[in-house]
């Protein structure tokens, strides 16, 4: 059983839900984002998805963009992810980890090579936010000899035959985005991500996370109700944005807003 699979069955067999943060791997700076880890899984995270810094994040407001400018402004590299992942996992062997990214810094160093290197890192699982299921056969069978999860989105537009593709592909979890648009932009309708969360279920046996639009404890409980899983990243990448200045204070600025969170989802 995968580290993720072991996390939903635990939390489900305590009747919680899942907290994931996002926060992007080497912002403001790489030495910030190991300790930041272990702040968010002391605060209540669950499952800790870690962005993989990218030139061009095309489903990302400003928010993640500039953290991506940020992160490799400070020399971040993929290698250096993995690093990061390995340094975590010397004091943490538990917490899930899933690299959050795009496809071209994957293609770039080859399926198989960054597979082996992810899941010798410790790495649990990887979500591709511009690999559809649809030309994903290739590559997940590299990922899951590896023994880790593929992460696929759903969004607001999917069609429920499209849902049934992306089942089939999709391991660990799906992330559906309660938003049309990009990360950090919106107001959420928790009515209507339940309607849709419920027809995701129909159509496949995996968790199902929420993310996008959500900003703080009221909004993550909500969600909580409906979901799975509550993955928050904007409001926690601005968090970091603004404390990018003094960043030994960051891991206690971002654990304070995700504690708050927790505590709502549990309430």
């Amino acid at each position: 059983m995968s580290r993720i699979e072991a996390c939903f069955e635990q939390l489900a067999q305590q009747g919680r839900k899942a907290l994931i943060p996002f926060v992007t791997a080497g912002d403001p700076e790489p030495s910030v984002t190991v300790p930041l880890m272990h702040a968010m899984v002391e605060a209540g995270a669950d499952i800790i998805e870690l962005g993989m810094p990218f030139s061009d994040p095309m489903a990302d407001g400003p928010v993640i963009q500039l953290a991506c400018e940020r992160s490799l402004k400070a020399g971040t590299s993929v290698s250096a992810v993995f690093d990061m992942v390995a340094e975590f996992r010397r004091d943490d062997d538990h917490t899930p980890v899933v690299l959050m990214g795009y496809l071209n810094p994957v293609e770039a160093r080859g399926y198989e090579a960054f597979a082996a290197a992810a899941a010798q890192a410790g790495v649990d699982g990887v979500l591709l936010v511009d690999l559809p299921p649809e030309e994903a056969e290739e590559l997940c069978p590299y990922f899951h000899d590896q023994g880790l999860d593929t992460v696929f989105l759903l969004a607001p537009t999917t069609s429920e035959a499209r849902m049934d593709k992306i089942a089939r592909a999709g391991t660990g979890y799906l992330y559906y985005v309660s938003l049309k648009g990009v990360t950090g932009s919106g107001a959420l309708d928790v009515d209507e991500v339940a309607a849709r969360v419920e027809t995701i279920r129909k159509h496949a046996g995996l968790p199902v996370g929420v993310g996008f639009g959500i900003k703080d404890a009221p909004s993550a409980r909500a969600v909580s109700r409906v979901a799975d899983g509550v993955v928050v990243g904007s409001a926690l990448v601005q968090r970091i944005a603004d404390h990018a200045h003094e960043p030994a204070r960051i891991p206690e600025q971002v654990a304070e807003l995700l504690a708050q969170m927790r505590a709502a989802m549990d309430a």
